[in-house]
């Protein structure tokens, strides 16, 4: 189980990561419905990409560890990473007004993944 999750999330990541990197207006539009005007805005958002590649790396490195230390590590802060970008795209839906077509589906999938985690790591050894 932990291994489908962390390949699952280092593809879902990495393709992600790479389009920020590649074509970071496009992206952010479609996720958030907004621009980014300023060359330090595309900036960000590409850094955004590398650290979202690194953590599929990380991922990808970790899938055969299972229910050792460091293969709970990964998923405990996989956890922590999806609670807070889902966290982030609901508020920027409901406060911020963000309406990108895919902030809804990304917050879904998001929050499945989270609860994926969390079924990995209750799962007894």
């Amino acid at each position: 189980m932990t291994r489908n999750l962390l390949i699952f999330t280092a593809l879902a990541e990495a393709a992600t990561g790479m389009a920020m990197v590649t074509v970071p207006v496009f992206t952010v539009s479609l996720l958030l419905g907004a621009s980014l005007d300023t060359p330090g805005a595309v900036a960000v958002a590409r850094v955004t990409g590398i650290a979202m590649m690194s953590l599929a790396l990380a991922c990808l490195l970790t899938r055969d560890e299972g229910r050792t230390r460091a293969g709970r590590a990964i998923v405990t802060v996989m956890l922590a990473y999806n609670v807070a970008v889902a966290a982030i795209l609901v508020h920027g839906n409901l406060v911020l007004r963000f309406d990108g077509i895919a902030l809804w589906p990304a917050a879904l999938a998001h929050i499945a993944l989270a609860a994926w985690c969390v079924a990995v790591l209750r799962s007894p050894p």
